[in-house]
Formats: structure tokens, sequence, C-alpha cells
């Protein structure tokens, strides 16, 4: 049985809505839930026919969003190293947390490891398209910094997670720049225009408003770029939904439109809300590890675990070494 650690107490909000998508994953699928917290302040939280899928890893600490990532390699009583812990130990098949996503960056890279040929772990995380197919982006935040070689591993650990967690057969690369022309970008995006064309699967450079279109399912940049890609996107779609609801209300024959418009609204909502992918994985590190939004809910938390599972069951990892082994040749 596929075993899932989860930091409990992590998330914005504590350990309610965490535990509460413990309990719908359990509901809908069978695994081993290793809740890493307080389990005085847990326990209570869940129903008594569930406990017997669920183990208890006591940790007294909680890393905050004001701790520097790199603190958490001392605070060795938090829950996000204890359950980082437990994955180098192959105790569990992968973490979920919601908790501070550069302390479990951190922690999984130096407590870990990361995959042979891999030089830095990237977090890839999916956003919707308007193919309803959703186009995976990476780097999001992991390295604000980055070289030529670190692209490339990026498209490789990119196309891999395409083919073998999202089912694209034959995944359409691209390189996030100013323009579709080689010529175009700044000479780390060019020097890996060379090193990424090597795969079958590129396309070349690509604009922005390719991510949301669907032409391409892998966007490769650097977590600079993809991190500001990423709130200016959760920002445009929480102000046009805010745009929507304003002017519904100032107009009644709007109003009235509006039922009938109900269930366009809530596809919608359903597609661009972070609560549908569950979490970001951190690829490149030797293990499974999935770092949900700090304001997850419980459907957020229950897709990010069913996340993990598919991940675990994949040989994803295996297929990453295989390639960049190939090209390292």
């Amino acid at each position: 049985m596929i075993r899932i650690a989860i930091d409990a107490m992590g998330g914005d909000f504590g350990a309610d809505p965490i535990i509460s998508g413990v309990i719908e994953a359990l509901k809908e699928t069978e695994f081993k839930a290793v809740l890493v917290g307080d389990s005085n302040a847990i326990k209570p939280l869940i129903p008594q026919p569930y406990l017997k899928n669920i183990e208890f890893i006591e940790a007294t600490e909680v890393i905050s969003m004001a701790d520097g990532a790199t603190d958490a390699l001392k605070r060795k009583d938090s829950t996000i190293y204890k359950a980082v812990e437990l994955l180098k130990d192959k105790n569990v098949d992968a973490v979920v947390s919601a908790g501070h996503s550069g302390a479990t960056m951190s922690l999984a890279t130096l407590r870990v490891g990361r995959l042979k040929n891999v030089s830095r772990p990237a977090i890839a995380t999916l956003m919707p398209n308007s193919k309803e197919t959703a186009t995976l982006v990476l780097d999001v935040g992991a390295n604000v910094d980055c070289r030529s070689e670190h692209l490339f591993q990026f498209a490789i650990m990119g196309e891999a997670y395409a083919k073998e967690i999202l089912g694209r057969k034959e995944p359409k690369v691209g390189l996030l720049s100013n323009g579709e022309e080689e010529s175009k970008g700044n000479e780390v995006s060019k020097e890996a225009f060379k090193l990424v064309s090597r795969l079958d699967s590129f396309v070349g450079n690509a604009e922005g408003n390719q991510i949301f279109d669907g032409s391409i399912d892998v966007m490769v940049c650097d977590g600079f770029m993809g991190n500001i890609l990423l709130k200016t996107s959760e920002g445009v779609a929480d102000a046009i939904g805010k745009i929507i609801k304003k002017q519904v209300k100032k107009s009644p024959l709007a109003m009235a439109g509006s039922v009938l418009m109900r269930k366009v609204f809530k596809t919608l909502k359903k597609q661009v809300s972070y609560d549908e992918y569950g979490g970001a994985p951190l690829l490149g590190v030797n293990g499974c590890v999935i770092i949900s939004h700090g304001k997850s809910n419980s459907k957020a938390i229950k897709n990010a675990i069913f996340q993990a599972i598919k991940f675990a069951n994949s040989n994803i990892n295996k297929v990453i070494e295989e390639e960049l082994s190939h090209f390292a040749r």
C-alpha cells in the first residue's frame, strides 16, 4: 500500500483543511496516511473509521512563512523536517506539504538528494488552457538564477512528467521567451535554445500566451520568470472573477442572465483554481515531494494526495535519470 507522509500542520489555516483533505482522499482511494504533527491536536479531527489507515508521527514545531528556508535544517522537530526524513529513510513513498515551500524544497534537496545528473530540482505546476488539458510550467520558484544547462534539464524533466503522469504521448516543449524567433531571448535562453533543440519534443521559443492557448504541453523558464508568471496569472483570474460579479450586480438583465451562465462560471472557476491540481511536484529529487499552496483547502489537499499517489506509482524518476544519462554521454 502506498504510504504518504503529510505535513499535518504546515498550511496557513492549520490542521483542519489538511485533515479534511486526507479524509476526503481516503473516502475515494486506499492508502496509508502518515500524519506528521501534534497527534493531540489532529487526532480528534479524524472520524474513528479512518484511523485504521492513519499513522501519527509526533512533531511539535511548525516552520512559519516568516522563517528562512535554511532554518528548517536546524529545526529537526518540525513537521516538514520529520516528513522529509521519512521519505529519505524510505519509510514513505511521498511527501505532501502545504507549509513553507522554500523549507520543503531545501530539505528535500539536501536530505533526500537529487537524481543522477540533476543540477537543480524544479517546481512544476499545471496551468489551465483553453483546450482544457493544462500546461506544465517549470520552474516556478525554486531557482531564481539559472544557467542554460539547468533549463535543458527542466525541459527533460517536464517532458518526462508530461509523458508519465499526464499521459501525453508526444508532448510539445517550448522555451519561454519574448518572441518565437530563435534570435529572441536573453543570453541564457539563447544558449538554452541550442541545448533543448536536441529534444525531438522541442518546438522552439514560445510566448506567454501559448501557455493558455494549449499549443504547447510544457513551458520551460527560470524560477524568477516562472514565479512572476504564476502569481500574475492567479491575480488576473481572481480579478476577472470579481469584475464579472460586480458587473452582474449592476444590471438586472445581467443578473437574470447569470442564472443561465452559472454553469459556465462554475466550469471557468474549476479550470483556473489551484484546488483542482492540488500542488506542484518538485522534480529532480530522489523521491516524490508535492508542494501545495499555503492557502490550500481540503479539496486541494485531496488532489495533492492523488497526485502524490500517481507519481509514486510511476517510473518518472527512472525515466528522468535515463534521459539525462543519455545526453550526458
